[in-house]
């Protein structure tokens, strides 16, 4: 086994109707069905889309890194 691990990032972005935490969750479960090894995730934008002077939804830019497998 090693002892060391090699990433790579991708970047998402998720988005909810309900919070930033959804948002959050909705990408990486969209994620999950084509990467592997998904191990972290870095939030590094938030922002949203104003329907009628309310938040309409919540988007959330992610970078998610995931390891590269030897096999």
């Amino acid at each position: 086994m090693s002892t060391h691990h090699t990433y790579k990032k991708i970047e998402i972005v998720g988005s909810s109707r309900t919070s930033i935490e959804d948002a959050i969750e909705n990408a990486l479960a969209e994620c999950a069905k084509s990467v592997r090894n998904m191990d972290w995730f870095e939030v590094v934008d938030t922002r949203g889309h104003i329907e009628d002077g309310k938040v309409g939804h919540y988007q959330v830019t992610l970078k998610v890194g995931f390891r590269l497998s030897s096999s």
